[in-house]
């Protein structure tokens, strides 16, 4: 079987259970992910199968999309809830005007830290692993593209927003730089990726439908379709939203 699958991934799976899970039901050894979804997060993770997983590399490069919510009056190790809170010190609850501000302060190219509790590897081994053997970790940045953030609900502490990134970009990260950029604390409480390139949440499909489909073929993007799809000159930034804004 060749071909891309649009998988919604569920919180409380990794990327790589996801995927082989996806291998037992469409029986397909060689696959990969383009992409990887932390457990606590959901939403799009595109599955590729045989000859497709020659097209992993162009899918990672494709803008993806992102529903976040965060709270700023605390942080933790790694800047999501999965680690312990801590209570941040804020002299002053931002303005949504500032927020909104601040946010657009980081659109386009920006240089980025990655958290310590990450993948990222140092000297072969992931950042994550070394922090819990003890060991002292020091990341260096990295440019990262943020296309856009739109603000759709921000009441201190809490905020929900949206953005589209590019490749290697941690929302984590942005959540932590942005509570330092205002005063606060900035810790990501959920994330929801929305889309990736063309793949997104009107065309993925869930374990249940796989699981329960008779002809797998009807839910798999052909080899032919994504390459047609992945053409440079047919992908576009996809639109910010145009809701209110706070």
């Amino acid at each position: 079987m060749d071909g891309i699958i649009n998988l919604y991934k569920p919180v409380g799976i990794t990327s790589a259970k996801a995927l082989y899970r996806v291998r037992k039901i469409v029986r397909q050894r060689k696959s990969g992910h383009a992409g990887a979804l932390d457990p606590a997060a959901s939403g799009v993770l595109v599955l590729c199968l045989g000859k497709a997983t020659k097209l992993v590399e162009r899918i990672m490069d494709q803008p993806k999309v992102y529903r976040a919510t965060a709270r700023l009056d605390v942080t933790s190790e790694s800047y999501d809830s999965d680690e312990p809170l801590w209570p941040v010190e804020v002299a002053a609850a931002p303005s949504a005007e500032e927020l909104i501000t601040a946010c657009s302060s980081f659109e386009g190219e920006i240089e980025q830290v990655p958290p310590r509790i990450s993948a990222v590897k140092i000297g072969g081994l992931p950042a994550y692993k070394r922090v819990r053997k003890g060991q002292e970790v020091e990341l260096k940045s990295r440019p990262a593209h943020i296309y856009w953030i739109h603000v759709h609900r921000y009441q201190y502490p809490e905020l929900d927003f949206e953005m589209c990134c590019g490749r290697g970009t941690y929302v984590r990260s942005l959540i932590r730089d942005l509570g330092e950029k205002v005063g606060t604390g900035g810790c990501l409480t959920s994330l929801l990726r929305r889309c990736v390139g063309p793949f997104d949440e009107s065309n993925w499909h869930t374990f249940e439908e796989l699981d329960a489909i008779d002809d797998l073929a009807a839910c798999l993007v052909s080899f032919e379709q994504a390459v047609h799809l992945l053409d440079p000159a047919t992908i576009a930034i996809p639109d910010r939203p145009m809701s209110k804004r706070h």
